[in-house]
């Protein structure tokens, strides 16, 4: 596999966001590049790069190790990144923006689409009029309590997983998160071997609530998809409206820095995300620079 740092040819590039959660997208339906972490740290740095809270590599699963087995479900794997080049194993607005991608390289149209990621098939919608809604899979719900610390402040959080791993905590004030830059401690560490993402959350009317999050990987960001679906979750818990007790599904508007999303989860455990995507440049990487760069 040829190295990005090697190539000669400009390497095609787009930059997109939801709700202000940003990426780079990079396509590679072969496979044919290695990104390196120091690559996507690189491509992610806001000052001295294209700047993005994550990186979307985008490739036929048939042609990526971790998605052959996917490839009979969903024609495309979303090797994403955290802005550090770490890997992740799902974004939720993440999701979104790839489909957003998909469509636009004509790989989509309206209707329902499948995205194979590290935390297993996602199903999407492409509605006519251009909202997405992404099917995010079931959350697993931990009985094992954690503690989320900010200075002198301590809140009990719950710990829903929904393919990457969350703390929810409910507070008084988003203010009482700090300024986010690195991850709040969360007690007992052992029970997130690989990092968490930690959300705090207030109640903003009935089914209604606003967030703040740190992201593992890339700090505090302007949105999180699969963490406005752990925090509607661990709220429909704290509400006593939990689907699978009630027989009914319930909606939570979820506000976020970056704009809105609404989470819908189902009597079976599904839970639905809708929310907005957007491709706002395309261009290419000098390879000279990326070689400079990466020394």
């Amino acid at each position: 596999m040829d190295s990005v740092s090697t190539q000669n040819a400009p390497i095609a590039f787009l930059k997109g966001h939801g709700t202000e959660n940003d990426f780079v997208i990079v396509p590679d339906p072969d496979n044919a590049m290695d990104l390196s972490p120091r690559a996507v740290a690189a491509l992610c740095d806001r000052r001295a790069g294209i700047g993005g809270d994550g990186l979307l590599h985008v490739v036929r699963s048939e042609a990526h190790p971790e998605a052959r087995a996917m490839a009979g479900e969903a024609a495309w794997f979303m090797d994403y990144r955290n802005a550090d080049g770490s890997i992740a194993e799902m974004c939720g607005n993440g999701v979104r923006v790839f489909v957003r991608y998909l469509q636009r390289a004509g790989h989509a149209e309206a209707g329902g689409l499948a995205v194979a990621t590290r935390g297993g098939v996602k199903r999407a919608h492409l509605a006519q009029d251009g909202g997405i809604t992404v099917d995010m899979g079931r959350a697993v719900l931990s009985g094992e309590g954690v503690t989320v610390t900010v200075g002198d402040r301590h809140w009990s959080a719950r710990n829903v997983n929904m393919g990457n791993p969350h703390a929810v905590a409910f507070v008084e004030d988003l203010a009482h998160a700090g300024d986010l830059l690195s991850g709040p401690p969360v007690t007992p560490a052992a029970v997130y071997p690989d990092g968490v993402n930690v959300e705090f959350v207030v109640d903003r009317g009935p089914r209604h609530v606003a967030m703040r999050v740190h992201e593992r990987g890339s700090g505090e960001t302007r949105s999180c998809g699969t963490g406005a679906c752990a925090v509607a979750v661990a709220a429909a818990r704290r509400d006593g409206t939990d689907p699978a007790v009630t027989g009914a599904p319930v909606t939570y508007t979820v506000d976020l820095p970056g704009g809105r999303l609404v989470i819908t989860e189902r009597p079976d455990g599904g839970i639905e995300m809708t929310g907005p995507a957007v491709i706002v440049a395309e261009g290419h990487i000098d390879p000279a620079w990326l070689n400079t760069v990466l020394g």
